[in-house]
């Protein structure tokens, strides 16, 4: 894939120097608040109680969103918060997936409190440059990127012109600005949401790494519950954070020889039995597509039926001989388990990036099952040209295909027809018909 040029230009708006220090027992001991209001920050102490009561990433923003909203509070309200925090594990590199970070604010969707995990290596490197959790309150007049850098312990909120609107490009290009160089690059972790987060309430958050070996970011979601739409609202392009010192003991363990004992028992079991079992290593979470049919508990028509003839078509197999295989696929620095796989240069058919080949991330279960059988699409090359566009836009798969199996469900049963749809025949199985829509949500346009 060609990454466009990144010839913008940044106004600094706010800025903030910290004090570095080492993590002890799996807390940097502090959080960071940011107001895009009026551009100021403050650090503010994790507390006993807090680690008491309240531990763990989901714990830490529950906590500090109640503290910051009341009961009248909206999702779009400057008042709102969108909060990232990391648990006490988070980091370590001898044990496999803790690199999670948790996404808590109130819903565009559900007008309550969410929380959504994400991979990445956003969590950890935060954690290491210094905070448990980031807590943002306000919304700024234009599109900004906070800049978290981990190596100088220093904050910036930058102005920012950055045309590129959709995440891949987005984390492509802000690793490249921040990273500089192939070594700096493994150190830089982005958040971003594409353009549809603009227009949609069923809108993630992508988290980015660096992949060694693609020489390209790879991204995971926070999908449920639409915190990209909130990102957005709030004018925040990109969240960045740098940390380039990494080490197997930054988490600062009580046990280092403990935790490693435990590592290398799970390591092995992974090593031993993944390929008899599940196959996480080579497949992902798609191991379970056909097994699900088996079963009839796979999502088909809208959950009408749990089983099709032409599951086959979207099954383990197919997914496995599409992912590039041999190489270490861990959304997390030292993961055995490895299930973030990839497509690599996937020929695009439709939309704005249409004849560019791209890294496609996934699809995991939810992808597989949600944007083929569920919408009746037993078409891989859809299946894949929705997830990379679900992802890259900003739209969160399993969302959008629940909501476009049952707007099938309805075009089929007469509640909705071509006058609604814009001329769109929306039976189950038009797969061209969902790639249409998850285009015009993009473009806040249409039916989509």
């Amino acid at each position: 894939m060609t990454i466009p040029a990144d010839v913008t230009q940044s106004t600094l708006l706010g800025e903030y120097t910290y004090e570095k220090r080492p993590v002890e027992r799996g807390y940097a001991g502090r959080t960071l608040y940011i107001n895009l209001e009026n551009n100021t920050f403050l650090e503010k102490p994790v507390t006993q109680q807090m680690k008491d009561l309240f531990t763990g990433g989901r714990g830490f923003a529950l906590k500090l969103l109640w503290d910051a909203v009341t009961p009248e509070t909206k999702w779009n309200d400057p008042q709102n918060e969108l909060i990232i925090a990391n648990g006490p594990i988070c980091g370590i590199t001898a044990y496999p997936g803790s690199g999670k970070s948790t996404v808590v604010t109130l819903s565009p969707l559900t007008e309550n409190v969410i929380d959504s995990n994400v991979g990445g290596y956003f969590a950890p490197f935060l954690k290491f440059s210094g905070f448990d959790a980031l807590e943002i309150q306000g919304k700024a007049a234009e599109d900004v990127i906070i800049f978290i850098d981990g190596d100088t312990g220093r904050v910036t909120i930058e102005q920012d012109s950055l045309e590129a609107m959709d995440s891949h490009q987005i984390g492509n290009q802000l690793t490249a600005r921040y990273g500089g160089d192939e070594k700096g690059r493994r150190g830089i972790s982005v958040l971003s949401a594409g353009q549809a987060a603009e227009h949609i309430r069923i809108a993630l958050i992508n988290s980015t790494w660096y992949d060694v070996r693609r020489k390209e970011t790879r991204l995971k979601q926070a999908g449920r519950g639409g915190p990209g739409r909130v990102f957005r609202d709030k004018k925040i392009k990109a969240i960045v954070v740098r940390y380039t010192d990494m080490g197997g003991d930054k988490n600062g363990v009580a046990d280092m020889a403990l935790i490693r004992k435990a590592g290398q028992r799970i390591n092995k079991e992974i090593a031993d039995l993944d390929d008899k079992q599940n196959q996480m290593r080579k497949i992902g979470t798609a191991n379970i597509v056909e097994v699900m049919d088996h079963f009839d508990l796979l999502p088909t028509h809208n959950y009408r039926y749990g089983s099709h003839p032409d599951t086959h078509l979207i099954d383990s197999k197919v997914w496995k001989e599409s992912f590039t295989q041999g190489l270490p696929d861990g959304c997390w620095l030292g993961c055995t388990m490895s299930c973030s796989h990839g497509v690599d240069h996937f020929p695009l058919k439709t939309g704005p990036y249409a004849g560019q080949c791209v890294l496609v991330d996934g699809p995991e279960y939810e992808g597989a099952a949600g944007l083929g059988s569920n919408i009746g699409n037993f078409d891989p090359q859809k299946v894949l040209e929705l997830n990379f566009y679900c992802d890259t836009y900003g739209v969160d798969s399993i969302s959008f295909a629940n909501c476009v199996a049952f707007a099938m469900e309805c075009y089929e049963e007469g509640f909705i027809t071509k006058e609604h749809t814009g001329g769109m025949e929306l039976k189950f199985g038009n797969g061209a018909a969902a790639l249409e829509l998850i285009h015009q949500m993009a473009r806040g346009e249409g039916f989509g």
